[in-house]
């Protein structure tokens, strides 16, 4: 391998020089035995920044609107708040958020049964811990996901 070789290898990644050796990585969801697309495939990065968003905009309108009296400060702090009871109670029960319903996706147990009440409260503190979303794994679950032994899906 000459110089260039290795510079663009490390310049890639390791994903990339693994693959360039014939490593295969397989598809996002592959390891927990997903579908590659369509229903039951691990849900697109897009949709799931746009779940969360949405919620986080209905939670904030709650928070303003009827708990902060108009008081924005106080709204994104009581927002977190709502968050958490929205998150646990929807996702305890449903399975989804509202945002995760209009955007078509749900959460499951790795296993592709409910999630417990106890992995979805861990899941939703970490969520608002802000960090562990953006720590992924390979098959595109953040580690809030990871540690509740849970993941995001396709309806």
């Amino acid at each position: 391998m000459d110089n260039r070789q290795a510079i663009g290898s490390w310049l890639s990644g390791p994903q990339a020089a693994a693959e360039d050796m014939g490593v295969d990585f397989g598809y996002r969801g592959k390891r927990l035995g997903l579908p590659e697309e369509g229903p039951g495939s691990v849900a697109p990065l897009g949709r799931r920044f746009g779940a969360i968003f949405i919620d986080w905009a209905l939670c904030f309108l709650i928070a303003y609107g009827l708990i902060a009296g108009g008081d924005q400060q106080a709204a994104g702090n009581w927002a977190l708040l709502v968050f958490l009871v929205l998150s646990f109670l929807t996702v305890g029960t449903l399975g989804f958020t509202p945002g995760k319903r209009l955007l078509r996706l749900r959460l499951v147990s790795e296993d592709g049964g409910r999630v417990g009440p106890v992995r979805v409260l861990v899941r939703t503190v970490l969520l608002l811990l802000v960090i562990p979303p953006f720590i992924w794994d390979r098959d595109g679950r953040g580690l809030h996901d990871r540690l509740s032994r849970s993941v995001q899906v396709r309806l």
